[in-house]
């Protein structure tokens, strides 16, 4: 399970607004290197078979299972300086976040 704040949320359904024809926010992780991680969000039409779909605060959230399995314990929280950010064990842990459960 991932956490999203709602500064994270509120941000999302800000750009959703501009793109109604992809309502899926799609979250990824994918290695660089062997010690760096680069995360991603990206606005779809459709869900694949494969997703782990979430649903928090009206938003659709779809992982591919392998990005889902890494995802766990991750915060995601935006700030308008630095953006989204993807904050991983404690560093998230005082701000004010939204449980995504997962829908299996």
């Amino acid at each position: 399970m991932i956490l999203v704040t709602v500064a994270a949320i509120a941000k999302l359904k800000a750009i959703q607004l501009h793109h109604p024809e992809d309502p899926v926010v799609r979250i990824s992780v994918r290695d660089l290197d062997d010690s760096r991680l680069s995360f991603g969000i990206t606005l779809e039409a459709n869900t694949q078979p494969d997703d782990d779909i979430q649903q928090v605060d009206g938003l659709t959230i779809a992982l591919d299972r392998r990005s889902a399995q890494r995802m766990e314990g991750v915060t995601v929280d935006f700030t308008e300086t630095d953006g989204f950010r993807f904050l991983h064990d404690g560093e998230g842990r005082s701000l004010p976040p939204l449980t995504i459960p997962t829908l299996n």
